[in-house]
């Protein structure tokens, strides 16, 4: 796989707005940690990561700019960022979803180590994220195409998070697509490859369980994990991506003549 070190000061102005916009949210494993050790991350981005012109992200301070590794780092700014599943996600979509070659928008939220009971409605990690999902669209013709989330590996050292998580799990996709006034979001959500043992099993069954129209689960589990145990590797993260990148053109991207993706079928399976 060629690679490529990339600064993550680098700074380019970028004039374009987006089209498709995905937000990108849950804990570490969403942010990214590919390619960190011993809390710095070695800059190293795989082709199918590299920055592009036609993708941009929203950035800590609600301005679009060029999108590129490490999407989170002026958003989970307790930890070191590194690669995560955004960046190939999104070059995997860009020439398939639309008229092809259209701008497409990444809305990082991702803040690790957090448990499913901090993204209730009223707490400041939900209240952000709907806030940038709202920005994303604000002066702009721009669509939100799907949320992207991995989460849960908080929730597994407790009998009572992770039994509680699938209830939790729904009133979030209830919630933010309430709140954001689609109905019919489609939800990509990741089955957890990491956590606590004790409950691992039982936060997945739930993610894997939960059954509700246009939402998809891609499975996490047997992707390669870092020393720690914990975290996705790099290689991992772009493969990671790539899943999802299948999920949502499979489920949700409707032809050109279509006129909107929250129009998709109702699709419970997981990938």
């Amino acid at each position: 796989m060629e690679e490529t070190k990339i600064p993550v000061t680098e700074q380019n102005q970028f004039p374009q707005t987006p089209k498709h916009i995905f937000i990108l949210s849950g804990q570490s494993n969403m942010a990214g940690r590919g390619g960190v050790h011993h809390h710095h991350w070695d800059g190293v981005v795989p082709l199918d990561s590299q920055p592009h012109a036609s993708i941009i992200r929203l950035s800590a301070n609600l301005h679009w700019e060029p999108a590129r590794e490490p999407l989170h780092h002026d958003i989970d700014v307790r930890k070191a960022c590194g690669v995560g599943p955004g960046m190939s996600f999104a070059n995997a979509v860009k020439d398939h979803i639309g008229g092809g070659g259209e701008c497409l928008g990444l809305v990082p939220c991702a803040v690790g180590g957090t448990a499913i009971k901090e993204w209730e409605r009223g707490q400041h990690l939900y209240d952000n994220m709907l806030k940038r999902s709202k920005e994303s669209v604000e002066k702009t013709k721009g669509e939100i195409k799907a949320l992207l989330w991995y989460q849960g590996e908080s929730d597994t050292p407790s009998y009572h998070t992770a039994e509680a998580y699938k209830e939790n799990m729904e009133r979030l996709i209830h919630n933010v697509r309430e709140d954001l006034g689609l109905p019919s979001l489609p939800i990509i959500q990741v089955a957890i490859a990491s956590g606590d043992e004790r409950y691992m099993e039982k936060v997945r069954e739930a993610q894997l369980g939960i059954d509700l129209p246009n939402v998809i689960c891609v499975d996490a589990k047997g992707l390669a994990l870092k020393e720690d145990n914990l975290h996705l590797t790099t290689e991992a993260q772009v493969k990671l991506g790539h899943m999802l990148a299948d999920a949502f053109l499979t489920h949700f991207n409707a032809p050109p003549s279509q006129s909107s993706p929250f129009s998709a079928p109702k699709n419970r399976g997981n990938l």
